[in-house]
């Protein structure tokens, strides 16, 4: 009964989200570069191999940077926006990194189609390019996003999860952004690839009287919070990191949900998956079958980037990623 449950949930969601996806079309569209600017995608997806080919890390940096542009104002790049007190300059983005990538590829762009690109479109394109370079689904999406004008880090901290939520608190905010209990589940699945620092998931442990960490999250398994109080002990430089997923770090695959199953989930938001019916048995599901969470990859990335979208005579078109035109 219970397997039937969550399988008829998916299969209600699949429809849901198609005709969500039908609705998005009608603003945004899967050719809408097809005339302007032909070799758009091309020109993203070289930018992202090739800077992968140098910095192997640069897949995770730029799917953790859609999430924190969407989730913010909307899928506007509202995130690449410099100055005092943008998105950017918050706490909780200074360890987003990817941008150099975004701007490489705004620069060639705006050598062979000036004016036509959005940044927005580019950090939407430049994330789905990510996770097929590090093996996961190719998956097409929409494109005509348009660049936003509005960059607040007062806007921050209440529309990013933190890793210390709570099931209750991300679903509340998942669901702020139209974003279901399924999506949540999937999505979180972007923790198969990427790095975090050490004050990331620092709450699961405590300094003792001698000065050193010891596990307070019995959640957690006991060797894996071994091996990460080695990796960051007390008094380790900020810039240190661990990778999310300790067996596959660099690989886009469904490991991250068997890491859940061994209680190694890297932060307590990851964890507490498993603290409820539901989406223990999609965790379960994923974890067993890759091709099914490839498949529901592809509809819950399509939605996350049609979050707050802006299209037609809405926002700009910026010729540099990092300021708008005025």
């Amino acid at each position: 009964m219970e397997t039937t449950k969550v399988n008829l949930s998916i299969a209600v969601s699949s429809l849901f989200i198609f005709s969500f996806a039908v609705s998005v079309t009608a603003s945004l569209s899967f050719d809408f570069y097809a005339a302007s600017c032909p070799s758009a995608e091309f020109i993203i997806r070289n930018t992202v191999s090739s800077s992968t080919s140098n910095d192997p890390s640069i897949p995770g940096k730029l799917l953790r940077l859609v999430f924190h542009d969407c989730f913010v104002e909307g899928c506007d790049a509202s995130l690449m926006l410099q100055g005092n007190n943008t998105e950017k300059n918050d706490p909780g983005n200074r360890s987003v990194g990817g941008f150099s990538v975004i701007e490489s590829a705004k620069r060639v762009l705006e050598i062979f189609c000036p004016g036509t690109v959005s940044c927005a479109d580019i950090i939407a394109l430049a994330a789905r390019d990510a996770v097929e370079v590090a093996g996961g689904p190719m998956i097409e999406i929409p494109t005509g996003r348009r660049d936003g004008m509005v960059s607040a880090a007062s806007n921050v901290r209440p529309n990013i999860v933190d890793t210390s939520f709570t099931m209750d608190e991300m679903v509340k905010l998942f669901s702020n952004k139209g974003l279901s209990l399924l999506d949540l589940v999937v999505l979180s699945g972007a923790h198969t690839i990427g790095t975090a620092h050490c004050n990331s998931f620092r709450d699961r442990f405590q300094e003792d009287s001698k000065g050193k960490l010891r596990l307070i999250d019995k959640t957690l398994d006991s060797s894996y919070a071994n091996e990460l109080m080695k990796q960051c002990p007390i008094g380790a430089m900020p810039s240190v990191t661990v990778n999310n997923d300790p067996e596959t770090s660099m690989v886009f695959d469904n490991q991250y949900y068997r890491n859940l199953l061994d209680h190694k989930g890297l932060f307590q938001s990851d964890s507490v998956l498993l603290n409820n019916d539901d989406t223990r048995k999609l965790v379960e599901d994923f974890a067993n079958d890759q091709q099914l969470f490839f498949e529901n990859w592809g509809m819950s990335f399509l939605k996350l980037t049609s979050v707050g979208v802006k299209t037609g005579d809405e926002g700009e078109i910026r010729r540099s990623c990092a300021a708008t035109n005025a």
